[in-house]
């Protein structure tokens, strides 16, 4: 991985992706630590971070939550990164007790969806202009 990646959790998600994008724009000022950094499936970081924890890199199904050498996938993803920013979205957590095969189930239901549903970018969204937060995506 590249020396410049930063310590503490990145989310990957998919840049052209409007429903991808909202979620990426709610974690954002939710995350008052400014703990999570961010990129897009489709970077050269979000690839080469795919490839080092033996996920594919053509698939671009799925938010992915990379935290040290743990890595998260779909709804593992999100009720992960729901309890780091703790407060009320930790109340996600007890979710993980679900059987992962129904859980997953739900988030492809609306992951293979969500460009008819929410629509789709020509490109990946470029970061927020604010200085503080358009650091903390990566590439």
């Amino acid at each position: 991985m590249s020396s410049e990646t930063p310590d503490g959790p990145i989310i990957l998600f998919d840049g052209v992706c409007n429903l991808c994008n909202g979620f990426v724009q709610f974690i954002l000022p939710r995350d008052t630590e400014g703990t999570f950094r961010f990129a897009s499936l489709q970077s050269d970081i979000g690839t080469e971070l795919l490839a080092e924890h033996g996920l594919p890199t053509d698939e671009l199904e799925s938010i992915v939550l990379i935290e040290g050498e743990d890595c998260y996938v779909k709804s593992d993803a999100v009720i992960r990164i729901a309890r780091l920013l703790g407060g009320v979205y930790a109340l996600l957590g007890p979710f993980r007790f679900l059987p992962r095969r129904l859980r997953n189930w739900a988030y492809d239901f609306v992951a293979a969806r969500r460009y008819r549903w929410f629509g789709k970018k020509d490109q990946c969204a470029m970061p927020p202009a604010d200085v503080d937060v358009g650091a903390r995506f990566l590439e």
